[in-house]
């Protein structure tokens, strides 16, 4: 079953490659008041390239209170450029993106591979580094795309098991999406995790590699 199952064929794409879709717009606001500018336009969604870079990092400064220099997302984007997208605007303009990474278990001096709680060699996976769609972009259904999109990458060019990330534990429309929309579940709790002393929630939702 492809991750995106749960988006309508309007919205399904063919391949994680090829994931421009156009974005219905929705009903007029109440009272009379026009549509906010992201519901006027074809929205679509792609692969980042290091042209967005400069974008992604204003968008991030904008929205998030986690921030990160230049170098983090040119690694990022140069490291694994199969998993991080960007949603645009018909005038291509980036107001969204999810940047991702791929954690793989290395080998120690004896060549032999780290094991989990269970003894068994750890897994691959793949992790959300930063997520974010302009303030008045949202509500659109794109956040949950770029989900879908980079979980389907993570999952068919590096064989993850599952996807984990962190959230502030105040941010319930996060949350909402994660486990509502995503099927993500609470793995722990970590204490402290953010700058501000704020707790996270490591989140994880394993992922079907197609694997016997």
């Amino acid at each position: 079953m492809r991750l995106w199952s749960s988006l309508s064929d309007r919205d399904a794409v063919p391949s994680f490659l090829s994931s421009r879709h156009p974005q219905k717009p929705s009903a007029r606001c109440p009272a009379g008041q026009l549509h906010t500018p992201a519901e006027l336009f074809t929205m679509s969604i792609r692969l980042a390239k290091p042209d967005d870079l400069l974008a992604i990092q204003a968008a991030n400064l904008q929205n998030l209170p986690e921030n990160y220099s230049m170098k983090f997302w040119i690694y990022h984007a140069m490291t694994w450029p199969q998993i991080s997208f960007v949603a645009e605007d018909q005038k291509g303009r980036i107001v969204g993106y999810v940047l991702a990474k791929i954690e793989e278990a290395e080998e120690d001096e004896s060549g032999n591979k780290p094991q989990n709680d269970n003894g068994k060699p750890a897994e691959i996976h793949g992790h959300v580094n930063s997520i974010s769609v302009l303030r008045a972009y949202r509500r659109l259904g794109l956040a949950k795309k770029l989900m879908l999109l980079s979980q389907e990458a993570m999952a068919t060019v590096y064989k993850a098991n599952y996807v984990s990330l962190h959230v502030r534990r105040s941010n319930k429309a996060a949350i909402a999406l994660y486990q509502g929309a995503l099927g993500f579940k609470v793995a722990k709790v970590e204490a402290k995790y953010y700058g501000d002393g704020e707790d996270a929630l490591s989140m994880r939702l394993d992922l079907d590699t197609g694997k016997p």
